[in-house]
Parts: structure tokens; C-alpha cells; sequence
């Protein structure tokens, strides 16, 4: 799909990946960036930049997402690509000391933030573009929903439902023109990434938001579901699928070797 002359939404755009998404769509020619963030002050900064629109909005609440949806396209017309980008990684603890974490809190705001937000979406989109003969969902998930993220069980796996959702959706749907892509990179230059020990995201390199905002520019160009600005976690997938015990066992170790290092601490 190319992006020019369409309708963007964009969620978590007030800084990072999203805001990069928004300004990159905007250079690509979109008739239109709505820009959604907790963050509605720098959500309105970064879109009247680009000429666009904003809205305070709490991506875990479907009230507010489906007020982005009605407001959107009451103001401007049809969206015609949802880009379903906020996420948090909740509570990470290096030292891991039980995956089941503490308490019910951490789960609920990480169920609601990186896998609801993404199914209020599509649970009000769906029907307007089914009605208007397609559209398109671009998920921000991440290479912990392929691979996993040592230090935090409830990013892990509310990546990994994101991603089942994500190719559900584009299973039940491509027959109606609709059409999924998935962004899974792994360490990216934002404020969650500095606010976490050192770990195996890292291991690669961290891109910056524009260089992640290219690679998806480029992937709903192409209308590919999984685009990796790291191209090496393809290879990582591979490795896991291939042996699943041995893959198991190197990240434990990665596990040991983190609690190794911030034992001291």
C-alpha cells in the first residue's frame, strides 16, 4: 500500500517509533497523520508539525480508541492505515527471580496497553473497512513476540498474543482487502530502551526510531506481515524452531548471566 493521500493514525506518536512513524508517513505524503499518545501535549507538538491532528488517548481503554476512530474520521475521512504503536514493557526485573511476578497489577497494564489496544482497533476499524472494500493494521509489536525478552515475563508474553492476534486478523480478513503487517524490532534508541538494564535486545545494535520507521515504510509498501528492521531475528526464529531445548537453554543462560551481573548491584 502506498502510503500517500491517506488517512493515518498513529498510537504512542508523541515520541520514539511513533513519532518517527508519523513524521516519516507525513514526508511520504499522507493527506493526513493523527497523532494519539498518553502524552497529549507532545502529541499536539509533534502533530502540528507535520499539520496534522492529535488526541490524548489511553490506548488500553477502548473508549478512547474508539474516539480517536469517530473523531478521526469525522474530521477527515476514512483511515485507511491504523497504526497500532504504544507499548510498554511493564515491570522487568533482571534478576527474575519468579515469572509469575508479584501481583496481578503489572499483567492487567500490559494485557490492556500491548494486546487489548490492538483488538479495540480492529474491533471498531473492521467494519468501516470491510464496509469501504479494505484497509490496513500496522502493529508496533516486537522481536520479543518471535523470540521472548529475559527480565520480563509479562512483555514477553503479551508480545507473543499480540503477534497470535496479528496474524489472526490478517488470516480472517485478507479475503476483505484488508491487510496486517507486524513491526519486530529488536533494540531501538527510545525512552523504554534506556530505561532497562543492558540485555539481548541489545545484542545487535540499536537502531534508531527513523531507521525502524523506514524499514515499516517499507515493509506496507510491499504489504510484507513480518517486517524486521533486524534482519538477524529471522535467523534467531529459525535457530529456535529448529531445536527448541538447545534455544531454551542459551537464553537461560543469558538468564543466569544477567542475574550474575546485577546480583552485585
Amino acid at each position: 500500500m502506498k502510503v500517500a493521500g491517506k488517512v493515518v493514525v498513529v498510537t504512542g506518536g508523541a515520541n520514539g517509533i511513533g513519532q518517527a512513524l508519523a513524521e516519516t508517513f507525513h514526508r511520504e505524503g499522507a493527506a493526513r497523520v493523527v497523532v494519539a499518545d498518553l502524552d497529549g501535549a507532545r502529541a499536539k507538538t509533534v502533530a502540528d508539525a507535520l499539520g496534522g491532528a492529535s488526541f490524548a488517548c489511553d490506548v488500553g481503554k477502548e473508549s478512547d480508541i474508539l474516539r480517536v476512530i469517530d473523531e478521526t474520521e469525522k474530521q477527515f475521512g476514512p483511515i485507511e492505515l491504523f497504526c497500532s504503536n504504544a507499548g510498554i514493557i511493564g515491570e522487568f526485573d533482571p534478576l527474575s527471580e519468579n515469572a509469575g511476578g508479584s501481583s496481578d497489577a503489572p499483567w492487567a497494564k500490559s494485557w490492556a496497553v500491548n494486546v487489548m489496544a490492538h483488538i479495540y482497533a480492529a474491533r471498531h476499524l473492521i467494519p468501516r473497512m470491510r464496509a469501504r472494500g479494505g484497509g490496513y493494521f500496522l502493529n508496533t509489536v516486537s522481536a520479543a513476540g518471535l523470540l521472548s525478552q529475559v527480565g520480563s515475563s509479562a512483555y514477553s508474553t503479551t508480545k507473543h498474543a499480540a503477534v497470535g492476534f496479528a496474524e489472526n486478523l490478517a488470516i480472517s480478513h485478507k479475503a476483505h482487502n484488508i491487510r496486517v503487517s507486524i513491526l519486530c524490532p529488536q533494540g531501538v534508541e527510545t525512552n523504554m530502551i534506556r530505561g532497562m538494564p543492558k540485555g539481548p535486545q541489545s545484542h545487535d545494535g540499536n537502531l534508531t526510531p527513523e531507521e525502524v520507521a523506514q524499514c515499516a515504510l517499507e515493509g506496507i509498501d510491499r504489504e510484507t506481515f513480518l517486517i524486521l528492521p533486524h534482519p538477524q531475528v529471522l535467523d534467531y526464529m529459525r535457530k529456535k524452531t529448529d531445536n527448541y531445548d538447545r534455544w531454551i537453554g542459551g537464553m537461560a543462560k543469558i538468564q543466569a548471566a544477567m542475574r550474575e551481573t546485577f546480583g552485585k548491584k
